[in-house]
């Protein structure tokens, strides 16, 4: 549905590289996150997509059509394909939550009838029907973004764009936009693609995701993968924010990067569904006579499904603990890296 090839943005007044050649393809009907420190080039890439930031070069694909070969006239067109919604929600104070959301329809001439049937199913749809003769000032900051939302979907686009559509609420509103997003996505089969910095945005309602770094991609997989299988360093720090992994305090003055002897290791192990590392951890403690010390763990939902992070210091004779890290890496679902990931991260004495 969207489709980004060889796109780069230069800023002329400081020559910096805000884009750098980046290739990205967002497939129809999915929820598409891009996440990336401050900086990354994450809101210039969203606004490169409906070209409110025009590409230095490169091209911007949507349903098919190049946005970068249109002109003016022919461009104004295909963004009412191609809805957005901003961190700070944009309304007007003067008009109504029902004359707000009403706005690209009179922009575009429609009736009044033909606005009315628009506008209706969508305060319904987001929950501000008893709001519509409300102003923004008399609205919560996830109403302000209900609003948005629905203005956004007036002109019946088929993408909608999200800048860091989250970042000014608190979490309650956060989860509840959230669901929204998601059940707009799944009700009306529109393509989302979201810039975000907040993991729990991606793991809540993504499909897919990539991450940035000083303009570039740097990694994409599907948000499972993702969090199992991390790849960049700067992937697998915002991996552990999100599953709230903590330095090992009781452990630190003991924990080393090397192996030494004597020394144990401390492992993590990433997989799918709750119950799946029970046995396996059960059966290599019993088969070569080891303990695990369980130094955290924690379930998450990614994108729907339960998620286990587990990290534990492996204790026996060094032969023992060998052969249960063979036994956790060569386990039928430790192979299946979709299952189970096993990771050494390092050793205490």
């Amino acid at each position: 549905m969207i489709e980004l090839k060889n796109l780069t943005k230069v800023f002329d007044s400081g020559g910096v590289k805000a884009i750098d050649e980046v290739n990205l393809c967002v497939p129809e009907g999915t929820i598409y996150g891009v996440i990336g420190s401050s900086g990354a080039g994450k809101s210039t890439l969203i606004r490169c997509v409906n070209l409110l930031e025009r590409p230095t070069s490169g091209q911007v694909l949507v349903a098919g059509q190049d946005l970068t070969s249109l002109g003016e006239k022919a461009l104004r067109q295909a963004r009412h394909n191609i809805g957005m919604i901003f961190q700070h929600f944009n309304l007007l104070s003067s008009r109504t939550v029902y004359d707000n959301v009403a706005l690209p329809l009179e922009l575009a001439g429609a009736s009044r009838q033909e606005i009315e049937q628009a506008v209706q199913p969508l305060l319904e749809l987001t929950g501000l029907a008893a709001k519509k003769d409300s102003y923004p000032a008399q609205l919560s900051g996830g109403q302000k973004q209900r609003v948005a939302i629905a203005r956004a979907l007036a002109s019946k686009p088929q993408v909608l764009l999200c800048d860091e559509a989250t970042s000014a609420l608190d979490p309650q509103t956060t989860r509840a936009i959230l669901t929204l997003l998601k059940d707009i996505n799944r009700r009306l089969k529109i393509t989302i693609l979201i810039i975000t910095h907040e993991m729990d945005v991606v793991k809540s309602i993504c499909d897919r995701v990539a991450i940035m770094s000083h303009g570039k991609i740097i990694e994409e997989n599907d948000v499972e993968q993702f969090f199992l299988n991390p790849r960049t360093e700067l992937a697998k720090e915002f991996v552990r924010s999100a599953i709230h992994e903590k330095p090992l305090a009781e452990i630190e003055a003991r924990f080393q990067a090397e192996p030494s002897a004597g020394a144990r290791p401390v492992v993590r192990l990433t997989f799918v569904g709750q119950g799946v590392v029970q046995p396996l951890i059960t059966r290599a403690a019993r088969q070569f006579n080891t303990d695990f010390s369980i130094l955290q763990a924690d379930i998450e939902t990614v994108n729907e499904k339960a998620m286990g992070f587990l990290m534990v210091e492996i204790m026996g004779e060094p032969e023992a603990i060998e052969q249960s890290l063979q036994f956790l890496r060569g386990s039928p679902d430790a192979q299946n890296s979709s299952t189970v990931q096993v990771e050494v991260i390092g050793y205490v004495s």
